[in-house]
């Protein structure tokens, strides 16, 4: 742009030094220096302003994109939860169908003495880990057993 040689500078200089004068010349040229020195400063905070701006324009896209995909994984739960509760219908429906025939009974159908809650013992360890270490689960006594396993009583 400029084709400014040491020649050329050297002149610029001594013309300023005959016009300026001497004592006003290094005045003159921290001046200048302070100047150039702003100048610089403030091309440089213009460019990190643009750098930031850009940066701040890729993270709101980044944003929008993880937004729509949060969005995308919702609706394909919503729709797979849909068709699940609609099978899970069809299942009951089905599961009443054949209850409701003769001599048909429900798979579970614990008996349980609403009197005597203190046999159900609630345990601090999960159940998996014990089924996953081999320990024992429960353990009754004789009596606890025959509770356990009796009939539920038919009222004529």
């Amino acid at each position: 742009m400029f084709d400014i040689g040491v020649t050329k500078l050297a002149i610029v200089g001594g013309i300023a030094l005959i016009v300026i004068g001497p004592d006003k010349l290094p005045g003159l040229a921290k001046t200048l220096g302070a100047l150039l020195g702003r100048a610089r400063r403030y091309v440089a905070d213009v460019k990190e302003e643009v750098n930031r701006s850009m940066d701040l324009d890729a993270l709101k896209k980044m944003k929008e994109a993880v937004e729509d995909a949060g969005k995308e994984v919702e609706n394909s739960i919503q729709t797979t939860s849909s068709e699940f509760e609609a099978q899970w219908s069809e299942a009951v429906q089905l599961a009443g169908e054949t209850l409701s025939e003769p001599n048909a009974t429900p798979y579970t159908t614990p008996y349980r003495n609403v009197k005597k809650r203190w046999r159900i013992k609630i345990n601090v360890t999960p159940r998996w880990y014990k089924a996953r270490e081999g320990l024992r689960t429960k353990a009754l006594s004789g009596a606890a057993r025959v509770a356990r396993f009796r009939p539920p009583k038919v009222n004529p």
